[in-house]
């Protein structure tokens, strides 16, 4: 299957006394927050939301990225995901103000 969409969220941990990681900010409880609200809201073509490992955004965790438009996400939120599925995922309009870009490094 040949997704139009594909979401993948960092729920990569570090160990103690190591920086921050996105796992540790509620990575995984995204990931499934992500699977959940896609099969309610139900896009009509598909789209997969997965963890990911660590993709070097640690800095504005919890990242995501979203391909194949290549959209980095950080400070996601449960509170965002509604939004992210809304306007990015099925209107193509990325959420301006949770991307990473260069003015956020």
């Amino acid at each position: 299957m040949k997704f139009e969409k594909h979401i993948f969220i960092c729920t990569n941990e570090r160990g103690p006394g190591q920086r921050k990681s996105c796992g540790e900010a509620c990575g995984l409880e995204l990931v499934q927050e992500f699977k959940k609200q896609l099969k309610e809201k139900n896009p009509g073509f598909p789209v997969r939301a997965q963890r990911a490992g660590c993709l070097d955004m640690c800095d504005y965790g919890p990242a995501m990225v979203v391909y194949p438009d290549g959209v980095f996400y950080g400070g996601v939120t449960k509170a965002d995901i509604a939004e992210i599925i809304d306007e990015h995922i099925i209107n193509n309009r990325p959420v301006t103000r949770l991307i990473i870009n260069e003015e956020s490094k």
